[in-house]
């Protein structure tokens, strides 16, 4: 900074113009017969101040740089089988991150950290119930990675309060209001089948949905599962209890009767949501996380990010970091980890990995 008060400053201007811009934005969004008096102040409003137009205008993001670039050295990028698949927060100075669990599908991981260099990782602790992983950076030379531990806020600001995203190289990759405090959101993992009742004999699919896991994995109407996971099946209500207890994004090992043949399939578990929407819902929504859903507390905001840019921080308009980005569930919704439960979760898991 060229002046200790220029961020300062730079939050003051920001919050107002940020509440100016969007304030004419929801303005836009009502009913249009309750605007015939303030339609042309609107249009005069937009008319001087085009840069507002949009809160993700590059504008808006020069504007919020200074908080981005504060948390620099606390987001990575992580990889996954060689392509990018989700952001990543140092939660520690020896080399510990918090990441999205679920998208770590494929080995090896790696990952890029605030000096630019690209170092391998490792996973060395998960808590699947809120879809967390813990990362061990691995790579040599760690004194020139430029990484420093997140340090969470401890409050969590009010519905309507605007969030920053920031980007591993400084810059915001988006900006967005909280719709929704700390609420509970249960899973709705699914395998994309039904059964024939039965309670003695191995359950026998009715019915495989297009789409599905169980699609995707080849399983047909008419197999018997006899085994999930290697647990012995005895009827329908079994297979579907011991489905129930997996999460969106969840690989489970099946073993089937075909005929006289025994076939091991791994079918992939999906949101129930995704499963059931539209061809049209599915285009609106956009691409999305496997794992929408199982969170034991998510604060919900309508930044628009891509689904590789989930489990890095989340910012408040005073640059404090109150969560991490956990989930794209829809084209405007964003679930993030509130701050409580991810200091929570990484004490615990430093503490596994540590003795390990």
């Amino acid at each position: 900074m060229d002046h200790p008060h220029q961020e300062t400053l730079v939050r003051r201007i920001g919050r107002s113009w940020l509440a100016t811009g969007c304030l004419a934005i929801a303005c836009l969004v009502v009913d249009t017969t309750s605007l015939s008096g303030q339609e042309s102040w609107l249009q005069g409003l937009f008319a001087r101040r085009p840069e507002i137009a949009s809160r993700d205008s590059a504008a808006m993001m020069r504007l919020v740089r200074p908080l981005s670039e504060r948390v620099d050295q606390s987001v990575i990028q992580v990889f996954s089988g060689g392509r990018i698949v989700a952001l990543g927060t140092i939660v520690s100075a020896d080399g510990y991150a918090v990441t999205k669990y679920s998208e770590l599908s494929a080995a090896p991981i790696s990952v890029r950290v605030p000096s630019g260099k690209k170092v391998p990782a490792r996973v060395s602790a998960v808590r699947p119930a809120n879809d967390l992983a813990l990362l061990k950076l691995d790579g040599s030379e760690p004194e020139t990675w430029d990484i420093k531990p997140a340090n969470f806020a401890s409050v969590e600001p009010p519905t309507g309060s605007f969030v920053i995203t920031p980007d591993r190289d400084g810059y915001a990759l988006g900006l967005g209001t909280l719709g929704v405090r700390a609420r509970h959101v249960g899973h709705r993992g699914r395998l994309g089948v039904t059964f024939y009742d039965g309670s003695t004999e191995p359950p026998i699919v009715q019915t495989v949905y297009p789409s599905s896991g169980a699609s995707d994995a080849g399983l047909q109407d008419g197999d018997r599962i006899l085994k999930i996971n290697g647990q012995q099946m005895s009827g329908s209500k079994s297979a579907i209890t011991t489905l129930g207890r997996f999460y969106p994004g969840e690989v489970v090992k099946l073993t089937i009767m075909r005929g006289d043949d025994t076939l091991e399939l791994d079918a992939r578990m999906r949101d129930q949501t995704v499963l059931m929407e539209s061809q049209n819902d599915a285009k609106v929504n956009g691409p999305r996380n496997a794992r929408l859903s199982g969170f034991d507390q998510v604060i919900q905001h309508d930044t628009v990010l891509a689904p590789n840019q989930c489990g890095g921080p989340i910012l408040d308009s005073d640059g404090n970091i109150i969560g991490v980005n956990i989930a794209r569930a829809g084209r405007v919704v964003t679930y993030a980890l509130p701050s409580a439960l991810v200091s929570a979760e990484m004490v615990s898991m430093l503490d596994e990995a540590r003795r390990q």
